[in-house]
């Protein structure tokens, strides 16, 4: 379901001028880029287009920087580099565009810096390099070499250059299929592995199989392209980066939407990236969720998309809160965001705003030109038409003051900083300081804490660790110390557990201390977390360990919370319990998302112990169910390769016993069916008014309010604490800015305002074809447009230039009637569930 008011307006966007159907004038060979007068943009600016890109001469432009004299300098993505001089502000005159004659090109990355052209080469020849000028003088023809990236390239490979904030070093970008340039010193502590404790399901396309983490890195590196530090790693592919004022990184990192409706699907996010920090790239699905204790999460989830240019406001002639904004360039939606940031702890909270949108606009890159102090920004890439734009404050736009700092927000990120200084070998002094802060409230914190802790010594620390009573401090002290003492077997040449036997039992032990009962839900998924990791790495318990760690872990099991029971279901499987079956077929049987079940039998497949007839066989017809389900490209094929996994792990004679079950599909068996609910009532907001008034305050049931937000289908498009579809808004944190009417509202009227973002284009083409849906995607002159907004798959290409007319849909793609089974007291408990903020220690994940 789609709640119209949660998301700002895009596909108004997408309509030919006219409200009404209107005859599209003839195309041209090569039409021009996409008119201004069809994007939608924020109030008080506005935008011109300044060069449309002859594309058989020039090219599609996906990169660009400005020089010290505000001309802009763009790049080709196979071809050349090209010099801008921008039309005067406000004054007629023509933008000047002259090809670069040095012999260098297919550039991801560009920053004028240090007296010359900073140049990312993404391609042939792929690496760092500087142009100059041969003669000291405008024209630049030096090429110089600084660094060659090796293996490596294409649209995952290495992107973007920018200044460090300190003034004397680089920094540089580059996405997963970049191998990692050999560094001199990290931030991120060498022992990363893949710490999958039950062996990774691959792509179900084969995308990047076998490709190790730690995925997409960031480095900073000194002017003459020698010194490279590794900063933070394990991005998906984070095209490009940017500092704000107060010195932090930020990236906005890719999805994989060949993952949507799976519990491993990551949207796309911006990022805080922190010294040494890891955000958990792995591939197929290896990808580490959100939650887990070893990576860091995303600012905020912005959804599908494919991330390209960022920057600050900085230096713009902007409302001082668009100054303060990160903006961010999607390239497959056609949207510019502005990021409005706010401190929060040490790391920041954020609110995404929909600044410049339109279709096509296949956005690449976006800068400040501190010179004339406009914004300009660059459409383009895999070879489709390319435009310069740029973008001014008309005036009407109000401004007001920069809010106040935050003093406890300004302390926590001193705090943070203080900890980031001990992330090189430092000695006891790091330590110290490190170990008070493993229990401190803020995630940020007690990753860099731990990270300080990683890079000393461990003899100066493993005792302490294995000492350490505080059952907070003890779980990432302990995850710490399995991650210095043994590596990742993956990461070995001979693929072996290397751990020592004798530090894995004083491990487990030192874990087995702490009292489960006593801990939150976050702080259990954590501890089931570390259990991973340490079994990973030191491998098989012996039976005494085994037997303590099922006595004092199997009564607690399942716990109710959702994520600590996935987690710990790993663990139960790896050492072949023989009560996991049934309780993981009843946490199956209970599950009332896809996502949750497909981690529940993602885990089971492994199992071999403990099974009756009757649960294998349930088993495995949880396949014919899953027939219906609906994901990204990769979806069908991953329950494949899940359920060859299960099958491989089967007796002889119970693959003979199961072989019908195993070949059965919806066509030769039927499964029982849930008895239809029956109509209750077709809602209108004035029959729940009342209701809501008082019926939220209290006593309302969140784990049922959870089981009908599934049973509504819900989440077959919006995602809510981490799990659900991404063709809809996340709903989240949809309770700090809506409130209850607004969103019931929404819910049994989804066409009284029909979004722009997630609303339905209705195209008719020269062959008679109507197509409606959304538009996802677009290479060359294909426009690709999804018809189910609850099959991520059902997608149609329509070629643009046989485009008649095209305009917004008036009916929304979201469903109405989806409550009209749910009596008054469930209605409420959904609406409870979905305002409850998505807070993991919340009594919705406690039954």
């Amino acid at each position: 379901m789609t709640p119209v008011r949660f998301v700002l307006p895009l596909l108004a966007a997408m309509a030919l001028p006219s409200a009404a159907f209107a005859q599209a004038k003839p195309v041209p060979k090569e039409p021009p880029a996409t008119d201004p007068a069809t994007m939608k943009i924020a109030k008080g600016f506005k935008v011109e287009l300044l060069y449309s890109v002859p594309k058989a001469e020039q090219g599609s432009w996906v990169n660009m920087c400005v020089d010290p004299k505000g001309r802009l300098i763009v790049s080709d993505q196979y071809g050349s580099l090209y010099r801008i001089t921008p039309s005067p502000i406000g004054m007629k005159g023509e933008t000047k565009v002259e090809k670069i004659p040095a012999a260098i090109g297919m550039a991801q990355g560009l920053l004028w810096a240090f007296d010359g052209l900073y140049v990312v080469v993404n391609g042939k020849g792929s690496g760092l390099y500087k142009v100059t000028s041969s003669k000291n003088d405008d024209t630049l023809d030096k090429v110089e070499l600084l660094r060659e990236f090796g293996a490596g390239a294409g649209e995952h490979g290495p992107h973007a250059v920018m200044m460090h904030p300190d003034g004397k070093r680089l920094t540089v970008v580059c996405g997963n299929q970049t191998k990692l340039v050999k560094y001199d010193t990290t931030k991120v502590p060498a022992i990363w592995g893949e710490d999958h404790l039950l062996p990774r399901v691959p792509d179900g396309n084969g995308f990047m199989k076998g490709v190790m983490g730690p995925g997409g890195a960031m480095y900073n590196v000194t002017p003459d392209g020698k010194t490279w530090e590794l900063f933070s790693v394990g991005f998906r592919n984070q095209y490009d980066a940017a500092y704000n004022k107060a010195g932090d990184l930020f990236t906005y990192d890719a999805d994989m939407e060949w993952d949507f409706n799976t519990p491993w699907y990551r949207p796309t996010r911006v990022c805080l990236a922190t010294s040494g920090s890891e955000f958990g790239w792995r591939n197929g699905a290896g990808k580490y969720p959100a939650y887990y204790v070893d990576n860091l999460p995303g600012v905020v989830n912005v959804g599908p998309g494919s991330p390209t240019g960022v920057c600050f406001g900085y230096g713009a002639k902007f409302p001082q809160k668009y100054q303060d904004a990160f903006y961010i360039c999607d390239w497959s939606y056609g949207k510019l965001y502005a990021t409005h940031l706010k401190p929060s702890g040490s790391g920041y909270t954020a609110e995404l705003e929909e600044f410049v949108t339109g279709t096509p606009l296949p956005l690449t890159d976006v800068v400040i030109n501190p010179v004339d102090g406009a914004m300009y920004f660059t459409i383009g890439g895999r070879r489709t038409k390319s435009g310069l734009y740029r973008v001014t404050a008309d005036g009407t736009a109000k401004d007001a003051p920069a809010p106040a700092a935050d003093p406890a927000a300004t302390a926590a990120r001193a705090t943070r900083l203080a900890l980031e200084q001990h992330h090189t070998s430092v000695g006891q002094p790091a330590v110290d300081a490190a170990w008070k802060e493993l229990d401190n409230a803020d995630r940020y914190i007690r990753f860099a804490a731990r990270v300080a802790i990683e890079h000393q010594d461990v003899k100066l620390w493993v005792e302490k660790a294995l000492a350490e009573k505080d059952g907070t401090k003890a779980i990432p002290a302990l995850l710490a110390l399995a991650r210095v003492s043994a590596p990742c077997p993956e990461h070995t040449k001979d693929k072996k557990v290397a751990g020592d036997p004798a530090l894995r039992g004083k491990i487990l032990e030192a874990l087995g201390r702490i009292d489960f009962a006593k801990l939150t839900d976050e702080q259990k998924t954590d501890l089931a977390r570390t259990y991973q990791v340490v079994l990973n790495r030191f491998g098989q318990p012996t039976a005494d360990e085994r037997k303590a760690w099922l006595a004092k872990y199997s009564p607690a099991f399942p716990t109710g919370s959702r994520f600590t029971d996935v987690e710990l279901l790993q663990v139960f499987v790896f050492l072949q319990d023989e009560a996991a079956a049934a309780k993981g077929m009843k946490l199956l049987k209970d599950s009332p998302t896809q996502e949750e079940q497909l981690d529940y039998v993602r885990a089971l497949r492994m199992l071999k112990a403990g099974w009756t007839p009757e649960l294998r066989k349930d088993y495995f017809l949880w396949f014919v169910k899953a027939a219906n389900y609906k994901g990204g490209n990769s979806f069908a094929k991953f329950l494949v390769l899940i359920k060859t996994d299960a099958i491989a792990s089967l007796t002889p004679a119970e693959a003979v016993a199961l072989k019908d079950t195993i070949n059965a599909t919806p066509a030769t068996v039927k499964l029982p069916e849930e008895a239809p609910r029956p109509f209750v009532k077709a809602y209108k907001v004035a029959d729940l008014e009342k209701a809501l008034e008082t019926g939220l305050k209290s006593g309302r049931d969140f784990e049922r309010g959870r089981k009908l937000f599934a049973t509504g289908k819900c989440f077959a498009c919006h995602r809510f604490d981490n799990e659900g579809g991404s063709n809809g808004p996340d709903l989240t944190g949809v309770s700090g800015r809506f409130s209850a009417r607004d969103l019931l509202e929404s819910i049994l009227d989804p066409s009284k305002e029909v979004s722009d973002q997630y609303g339905a284009v209705e195209i008719r083409t020269t062959d008679e074809r109507i197509v409606i849906g959304r538009i996802v995607n677009l290479n060359t002159d294909n426009v690709m447009v999804n018809t189910d907004m609850m099959n991520p798959g059902s997608t149609v290409s329509v070629d643009r230039k046989l485009i008649e007319v095209m305009k917004p849909s008036k009916i929304s793609m979201m469903p109405s009637g989806l409550v009209d089974t749910f009596k008054e007291d469930e209605v409420l408990d959904m609406l409870a569930y979905v305002l409850s903020r998505g807070d993991r220690k919340h009594a919705m994940f406690a039954k």
